[in-house]
């Protein structure tokens, strides 16, 4: 048994828990951290002792913290690898997750800590398998018949849900269309990730378009 820890702050992470209850059999344990947080903190361990985090949430496998704050991700860290905890990745990118600090904890616990600047470009790893193999950089296996998508299979995909979401509008879109369609069917998507004109939802994207040209060069290569 699979036993996913997340820790919310707010809205960020509860769309990863309704993800994994749905596309995966792993044992969920939530804990949650209040939406508005100080932007520094002068004793972020005191502090967050007082937030009194749902301790069961440690007994798990691995942990995925949308603490989203540079001081408070290390204290998780550190609880994690106190608690045993294998694995921690932190959604949210290097600007709030402070690396070489995260560096110190990993190697003084012996925790594997994933920074991850959006949900899905988590790469499958030993060191965050199961989770990494079914959530995190989107693969499928299609099906077509008569030059259209007929059928599309999620391998893995985006823990917001994203993947699976196109994945069902996909179908019935030609062949030449499918990895474009795939790209943008992500952005209509409410991902959370940052909009602009560089990385974030664009990033996923390009994601999401690649992943669909390489289950189709894998369907014509049978």
């Amino acid at each position: 048994m699979t036993i996913i820890g997340v820790i919310t702050r707010g809205k960020y992470g509860n769309r990863l828990i309704e993800t994994l209850h749905q596309y995966s059999d792993f044992t969920v344990k939530t804990a949650s951290l209040p939406a508005r947080l100080p932007h520094f903190l002068d004793e972020p361990e005191e502090f967050v002792k007082r937030l009194d985090i749902n301790p069961d949430v440690f007994n798990a496998d691995t942990i995925i913290t949308y603490s989203l704050h540079p001081d408070i991700t290390p204290v998780i860290a550190r609880m994690a690898g106190q608690a045993g905890v294998s694995s921690l990745i932190v959604p949210g990118g290097s600007s709030r997750a402070p690396l070489v600090e995260l560096d110190r904890i990993s190697s003084e616990y012996g925790i594997h800590i994933e920074v991850d600047e959006i949900c899905c470009t988590l790469p499958e790893k030993e060191e965050t398998a199961p989770y990494s193999s079914v959530f995190g950089l989107p693969e499928f296996e299609v099906s077509t018949k008569n030059g259209y998508i007929s059928d599309v299979r999620v391998l893995k995909g985006a823990p917001c849900g994203s993947t699976w979401k196109m994945a069902e509008k996909l179908i019935g879109t030609t062949v030449e269309d499918a990895p474009a369609k795939a790209g943008l069917l992500i952005q209509q998507y409410p991902c959370r990730a940052v909009r602009g004109q560089l990385g974030g939802i664009h990033d996923s994207a390009e994601l999401h378009k690649k992943a669909m040209e390489k289950a189709l060069k894998t369907l014509s290569e049978k």
